[in-house]
């Protein structure tokens, strides 16, 4: 595929975020996918994936994902993002606090066919835990 059906794929993805239905994952996300993100959002498998989004649909109802950039090399786009959002659902055992986050991240996507078929990601998971106020802020 061209750079360009490469990049399209992951404004698709953007779109699948910002749809708020988990179930169009497989839309996106290839039946074999594979992410890499201990702990993350993006870890695992597709179903994995599938429940990740569920998850934060609920905690999230208003979340919107913003690309920043993206950029393509071969057959791997890169995407930095942003996603605002205001906490009104459990997630990761957190109770709602009503709070507004903002919360940006890098993924790294291999691209087969029009699907992603794995992904390297990277969230600023402390940040977001310290807006929830799960975790205090650093500093003095």
């Amino acid at each position: 595929m061209s750079l360009e059906k490469n990049k399209a794929v992951v404004r698709r993805e953007v779109d699948f975020w910002n749809g708020h239905d988990a179930d169009k994952a497989g839309e996106v996300y290839a039946a074999d996918y594979v992410g890499h993100e201990p702990g993350g959002f993006h870890d695992g498998t597709l179903e994995q994936v599938t429940e990740s989004a569920r998850a934060i649909f609920v905690a999230f109802p208003d979340m919107h994902l913003t690309a920043d950039f993206i950029i393509a090399e071969g057959d791997m786009v890169v995407k930095r993002w942003t996603v605002h959002g205001t906490h009104k659902g459990e997630l990761m055992g957190i109770p709602p606090t009503g709070k507004k986050i903002v919360v940006t991240g890098c993924n790294v996507f291999r691209i087969v066919g029009d699907k992603i078929a794995e992904c390297w990601a990277s969230t600023d998971m402390l940040g977001m835990l310290q807006q929830l106020g799960v975790i205090p802020q650093m500093g003095g």
